[in-house]
């Protein structure tokens, strides 16, 4: 399964197989929105940068995306004020405000085709106990905002409006309307932005799997199975961070997954980009294709290695929804995406670990990468050029402290242990009969656990199912046909093809 902007841009390609070692001033492992971001700002400063990709450019997370610009992330500021104060809470709404203009002030400059559009975007709600909720983030909207428009000397300007109807197809209780944020088609961006770095002096090293990162001799040595890049300064922008220590990151997030489908209604459809605050959570927005618009719906997430119900996830509960509202429509495409979730719902954006200068990380935007990539750009931009960024206090990446989220920690504990330990002792004896075709599931041979899936003709697939990131015992997701982590969110296929972090090894196959 590709996504629409994916397959849309199949015929664009930039970057080679790394064929030698290298030198340079800056590596970043990962060519996704973040890491072509940080590679950007940084080229056009001179720096001799080289970005490397164990896939093709934005294939991974950034290609999958819903791609909104914006700083509404669902209903976060007054959550942000409880947790963190007004001060905090501020600077969060600043950078991700200062986000949107940057997006569009690089589009411009670089001239990058890419189907930017402004729109309003709305938080809406379909539950009437929950309407309180939406009138408390109005209210932090609006006194952050009146504390931004006083610090600037600038005319008070109600930025979030309240309003009980918009364009979707069904009836709302209310919603959040925030004008003037945007949307694009994430793969031209990045394509734009690939241009833009070669062109300044950058290199791109695509299909190029990075195994390791050491520190040699105060220089970072970044490792391919064949060649290495010396560099002085490294970024892993990699999603979620394969190198688990110093840093930890395994211990201080999850992963969700999320499904989505491209949309011919055949209607005309709506302005405006819109997502619910309710559970199940939807998201709308529309797209250009060919000479009319489709819609791109979102939704159906799960945590990542926890078996899916098919009536409350997946692409099923899209479909039905699609189908309510628009019984006439075909469905296009079908894709997934994964996301890193914090536990403070804050990303984390910086030094890697305090005992590796000059190694920097980049992940846990909890679902809203477009604008918290290119703040992270800008914040490990200006740690590099030994510039102070007034926003790199609030992401600092090295915080174990707060958790706000103590009960998804103890989740996190628990989970990861009933992986390596009590699923290890439950699982039945089972024989292959008990496996249907077009499943999958883990049985007992000789004492060993074997991963069986079974196509639609009955052909078997088996790996060793255990993660090769930390060890901990795979689970069957039947949606998509892949074998996840409950501990740390990896994926792999039914052949046990790794694709996705942050486990970079293939299982073993049998």
């Amino acid at each position: 399964m590709s996504s629409y902007w994916i397959k849309s841009t199949e015929n664009l390609k930039i970057g080679n197989k790394i064929d030698n070692n290298y030198k340079t001033d800056v590596c970043i492992i990962g060519a996704g929105i973040t890491g072509l971001s940080i590679g950007y700002y940084l080229a056009k400063q001179g720096m001799k940068v080289i970005i490397i990709d164990k896939d093709d450019i934005g294939k991974k997370v950034s290609g999958n995306t819903t791609a909104k610009i914006t700083f509404q992330h669902n209903l976060i500021y007054d959550y942000l004020i409880k947790s963190f104060g007004d001060d905090f809470a501020l600077k969060y709404l600043k950078s991700n405000k200062e986000a949107i203009s940057n997006i569009k002030n690089i589009i411009d400059s670089e001239n990058i085709e890419c189907d930017f559009e402004y729109q309003d975007n709305f938080v809406y709600t379909m539950v009437q106990d929950k309407i309180t909720k939406i009138h408390n983030e109005i209210k932090a909207i609006t006194t952050l905002n009146n504390l931004l428009t006083s610090q600037q000397n600038n005319n008070k300007e109600n930025i979030a409006e309240f309003v009980t109807s918009c364009e979707l197809p069904f009836k709302i209780c209310g919603a959040i309307k925030i004008k003037n944020q945007a949307m694009f088609h994430p793969l031209k961006y990045m394509f734009g932005l690939a241009n833009a770095i070669k062109n300044n002096g950058g290199v791109i090293f695509t299909n190029s799997l990075v195994t390791d990162v050491k520190q040699e001799d105060g220089y970072y040595m970044t490792y391919t199975k064949e060649y290495f890049i010396k560099s002085k300064y490294t970024v892993i922008a990699s999603h979620f961070p394969f190198k688990d220590f110093p840093g930890f990151y395994f211990s201080k997030m999850y992963q969700s997954t999320s499904y989505v489908l491209g949309i011919d209604t055949k209607t005309n459809l709506f302005d405006g980009m819109y997502i619910s605050s309710d559970s199940p959570t939807f998201s709308y927005r529309t797209a250009k294709y060919k000479n009319k618009r489709i819609l791109i719906m979102a939704g159906g997430d799960h945590k990542t290695g926890y078996a899916p119900d098919n009536n409350l996830t997946g692409y099923n509960i899209l479909e039905q929804e699609a189908k309510r509202y628009y019984p006439n429509c075909e469905i296009l495409y079908k894709w997934n995406t994964h996301d890193c979730i914090t536990m403070d719902k804050v990303p984390y954006i910086g030094e890697f670990s305090n005992l590796m200068p000059n190694l920097f990380v980049a992940t846990g935007f909890n679902k809203w990468g477009i604008t918290s990539s290119n703040v992270a750009a800008n914040i490990i931009k200006d740690k590099i050029l030994g510039k102070k960024n007034e926003y790199s206090s609030i992401y600092e990446a090295t915080r174990f402290s707060p958790i706000k989220n103590s009960g998804e920690t103890k989740n996190i504990i628990s989970q990861t242990f009933k992986s390596f330990v009590t699923n290890r002792i439950k699982i039945p004896k089972e024989n292959l009969s008990v496996i249907k075709n077009d499943n999958g599931g883990i049985i007992k041979v000789d004492g060993q656990n074997i991963g069986i899936y079974k196509d639609k003709d009955g052909k078997i697939f088996a790996v060793n199912p255990t993660c090769t990131h930390l060890g901990c015992l795979l689970t069957w997701n039947n949606i998509d046909k892949t074998w996840d982590c409950p501990c740390h969110g990896s994926r792999f296929d039914y052949t046990g093809k790794n694709i996705y972090d942050p486990a970079f090894k293939d299982l073993e196959r049998y």
